[in-house]
Order: C-alpha cells, then sequence, then structure tokens
C-alpha cells in the first residue's frame, strides 16, 4: 500500500465509524478542495450504499459564484441533503452585528450561524476537512474533537487517541468535530485529486480575474461588497486560490497552474503557508484559535 492509500483507507476507516457511532452526523461543506475531497472518500467508504450524512453549508452571503454553482452540481451528483445555515438570518436575527470596517468579511460570525444550525437540526457529529498541517490552532486538534454545551472547544480537554482508537462519548448537549484527513498535507491532497481525478471549482486553477491589490499585500478578487482606496490598483490577473471562503477574506495567488499537477509544481516551491493570504487569519496571533474556542470549525 503506498503512502495515499494509507491515508484514503484510514479516512474512509474514520467515516465509517462516525456512521456507526453517532446519531445524526453531518458533513460540513464550503466548496473547497478539503471537503470535496470528503465527500469522495464518503462515496468509496459506502459504495454501493448512498452517502449517509446531509452536507452543511455555512453560507456567508459573500460568495464567489463559482462556489455556488459547484456547489449545486456536487449535490445534484452524488443526490446529497443540502442543510444552509444562512449568516444573513443570523444577522436579521440579532444574533450577530454585520462587521464594520473596509473589508466586510463574515467569516468571523460563521460560527454563531454554525451553532444554530446543530441546535435547529440536531446534529450530534460534524465532519469537517481541517487538516493538521494548514495552521498552529488546528495542529492541536484531535482526529474526534468534542464540542461542549455551548459549542466551544477546549485545549485542555483534548482526549487522548491511542492509534485508531475513538472516544465518542459524550454529554446529551454536547457534539462532536471529526477531521478524517488531518494526517494529510496539502501536497497529500492534491496528489490524491490528480490520482482520482476529482472536479473543483474552478477558482482553484489559473483564470483571468478583475483583482485588488490591497495595501497590506493581499491580492483580493474585485468584488462588490467593498471599495478600493485610491492607492489599491485594480488589475486584470492570472490568479488562482489555495483556500475558498467568504470572497472578502480568501486572498488570491498569482498563478499560471491550470491543473493539479501543476498546482503540485507550484506549492513544492512555495515558502507561504497554506492559509497565509487569508485575512481572517491575520487579525492576530492567535485568531484561529480564538475563533475555534468560540465554536469555529
Amino acid at each position: 500500500m503506498d503512502h495515499l492509500r494509507f491515508l484514503e483507507s484510514e479516512a474512509i476507516f474514520i467515516l465509517r465509524e462516525v456512521a456507526a457511532s453517532f446519531k445524526n452526523p453531518a458533513l460540513l461543506f464550503s466548496g473547497g478542495k478539503d471537503s470535496t475531497l470528503l465527500i469522495h472518500l464518503a462515496e468509496k467508504a459506502f459504495y454501493p450504499a448512498p452517502i449517509p450524512f446531509c452536507l452543511v453549508h455555512i453560507d456567508t452571503g459573500h460568495n464567489f459564484p463559482e462556489v455556488i454553482q459547484f456547489r449545486k452540481e456536487v449535490v445534484e451528483k452524488y443526490d446529497l441533503k443540502l442543510v444552509i445555515g444562512n449568516v444573513e438570518n443570523t444577522i436579521k436575527a440579532g444574533l450577530a452585528g454585520e462587521p464594520s470596517g473596509k473589508i466586510k468579511s463574515r467569516n468571523l460570525i460563521q460560527s454563531v450561524t454554525l451553532l444554530e444550525t446543530i441546535k435547529n437540526h440536531k446534529f450530534d457529529a460534524l465532519l469537517g476537512g481541517a487538516r493538521r498541517d494548514e495552521e498552529k490552532a488546528r495542529a492541536k486538534e484531535r482526529i474526534f474533537s468534542l464540542r461542549n454545551s455551548f459549542g466551544q472547544w477546549d485545549p485542555r480537554n483534548r482526549r487522548v487517541e491511542l492509534g485508531m482508537l475513538f472516544n465518542y462519548r459524550m454529554k446529551n448537549d454536547e457534539h462532536m468535530r471529526i477531521f478524517p484527513i488531518s494526517n494529510w498535507t496539502e501536497r497529500d491532497v492534491w496528489e490524491y485529486i490528480e490520482r482520482e481525478n476529482i472536479d473543483l471549482p474552478s477558482l482553484y486553477f489559473s483564470h483571468s480575474r478583475r483583482c485588488v491589490r490591497m495595501s497590506n499585500g493581499v491580492l483580493l478578487a474585485d468584488s462588490p461588497y467593498f471599495t478600493p482606496d485610491k492607492t489599491e490598483k485594480i488589475e486584470e490577473l492570472r490568479v488562482r486560490c489555495r483556500t475558498v471562503g467568504d470572497v472578502l477574506c480568501t486572498g488570491l495567488m498569482e498563478s499560471t497552474a491550470r491543473n493539479a499537477k501543476e498546482v503540485l509544481s507550484e506549492i513544492s516551491a512555495l515558502k507561504k503557508a497554506e492559509r497565509g493570504t487569508r485575512t481572517d487569519d491575520k487579525i492576530s496571533y492567535s485568531a484561529m484559535e480564538d475563533r475555534k474556542r468560540e465554536g469555529y470549525f
């Protein structure tokens, strides 16, 4: 068994454990490469039976159009139920405030909508595509991550995981987040995508787009949700995304990589971290960990 087949086998084992151990699990879907990979693995895990998880998308309302179109195609292809938690509805209900400032990314208030969605649909487990190599807070995660009655993560309350033995016991008002591809790296993901010929949104590959060079060096897509300063230039560039999220926090990178093979060649030479262009991770040194404590992904 080669490296990728080992990772695939491990992830499939975890997916089957989740289906067997929880009453109402769901799969968090962002339209990104990692959650799309999870759906592909879930199809393998349960074939010829249907995938036993619905999809949950926490929709900020500030999406790339390509992601919404891809979401529709995925739901139709795999015949899945889709649950959408709208951040817009959370704001209208007074449960969260519209972000202020020039870059009004709603990623920071997604956790409120996520926790409301979990409560309303009584999910007891959520599968996610987070990986340990992405960011320092995620490197602390277990594969099975307990969240308390408030949906919060406490890094001091992490459970020991010996081999592939998982402790999924919890109280009625708690739930579990599970990360089947924790041990994968960005390169593993792209090698597997190439090997399995997995479809992704066109955002992940080089394409022409109107972009704004921000004063902090981040390259953002031209968007109706913000107005650049006079010093910030709009240019037509060949770009792609390394990660996908709210259009106002997803940094783009200049690239000529048109397929998975070329992306693999490109990331081999990159020194910047995968989430290094995400503006929501730059708010503070502990931005991701703070959000995880509040119930974020």
